[in-house]
C-alpha cells in the first residue's frame, strides 16, 4: 500500500527542480498532492502532469496574505494538510562588499520568512488533528557556510534555527518538524554552469556526483512517512558525503 494514500502534501516552490521531483515522488506515494509556486503555469502544468487530483495555487511565500490566502484554499480543496514542505527559495549571491539591500531582503523574506510564514499559517490545522510532518529546506552551506553567500547561508542556518525550536513546541502536540541539507544537485541551474565549475563540485563530493532532484525527494517522502515516526529535530544531510569530506 502506499505510504501516503488518502493524505495531503503542500509543496511550496513545487513548479520545478527538486520541488517537482518532490511532488512527483509524493503522489507515486499516494499523496493527494498541492503545487504552490510563485510561477502559477508552471505550477498548473506540473499539476497537470501529476494527475490524481492533484492541486495548484499560484503562491508568494514572502507575502503573508497570500500564504493566508493559499492554505485557506488547500484546506478548502482538500481538506487537509498532512504534510508541509517548505521547498521554495532563492539565492542572489554576492560577497559581502557587494551585497545590496535588496539582494539581502529578498532572499531572507523567501528562504527564512517564507518558511515561517508557511509554518505559522499549516501548524494549528496539524495540531488540531494531532498529527503532521513539516519538512523545511536547508543546505549544506547552512551548517558549514559558503563564499559569497552571506544572505543564503543565513537563511539555511536560519531555517535549521527554526526547525529545532519548532520539534520542540510541535512534537508534544503530535507534529514533527525536520529539515534536510542538499549538497551540489543538478537542477536547471547547475545546467548553465561552466563544465569546470560542475567538475569541481563533483570532485568535493565524495560519491563523485551531482545528486539529482530525485535524491534530495526521496529524503523529503522518508521524513514525512510513518517510517520516520520517532525522527523529529533533525537535519538530514543530502549531499554525497560533501561535509564528511570537508
Amino acid at each position: 500500500m502506499a505510504r501516503f494514500s488518502g493524505k495531503v502534501a503542500l509543496i511550496t516552490g513545487g513548479a520545478r527542480g527538486i520541488g517537482r521531483a518532490t511532488a512527483q515522488a509524493f503522489s507515486a506515494e499516494g499523496a493527494r498532492v498541492i503545487v504552490a509556486d510563485v510561477d502559477a503555469e508552471a505550477s498548473e502544468a506540473t499539476a497537470r502532469a501529476l494527475g490524481g487530483g492533484a492541486i495548484s495555487l499560484g503562491l508568494d511565500v514572502a507575502d503573508p496574505g497570500s500564504v493566508k490566502a493559499v492554505v485557506a484554499a488547500a484546506l478548502s480543496r482538500a481538506e487537509r494538510i498532512d504534510v508541509l514542505v517548505n521547498n521554495a527559495g532563492i539565492t542572489r549571491d554576492a560577497t559581502l562588499l557587494k551585497t545590496s539591500d535588496e539582494a539581502w531582503d529578498s532572499v531572507i523574506a523567501v528562504n527564512l520568512t517564507g518558511t515561517f510564514y508557511m509554518t505559522r499559517e499549516v501548524a494549528p490545522h496539524m495540531v488540531a488533528r494531532g498529527s503532521g510532518a513539516i519538512i523545511n529546506a536547508s543546505s549544506v552551506v547552512g551548517v558549514y557556510g559558503n563564499f559569497g553567500q552571506s544572505n543564503y547561508v543565513a537563511t539555511k542556518s536560519g531555517v535549521i534555527g527554526m526547525t529545532r525550536v519548532w520539534a520542540r513546541e510541535l512534537g508534544r502536540k503530535g507534529v514533527r518538524v525536520n529539515c534536510i541539507a542538499p549538497g551540489f544537485i543538478a537542477t536547471d541551474m547547475t545546467a548553465k554552469m561552466p563544465e569546470d565549475v560542475l567538475d569541481g563540485m563533483k570532485k568535493k563530493t565524495p560519491l563523485g556526483r551531482l545528486g539529482a532532484p530525485e535524491d534530495v525527494a526521496r529524503a523529503y517522502v522518508f521524513l514525512a512517512s510513518d517510517d520516520a515516526s520517532f525522527i523529529n529535530g533533525q537535519v538530514l544531510g543530502v549531499d554525497g558525503g560533501l561535509v564528511a569530506g570537508t
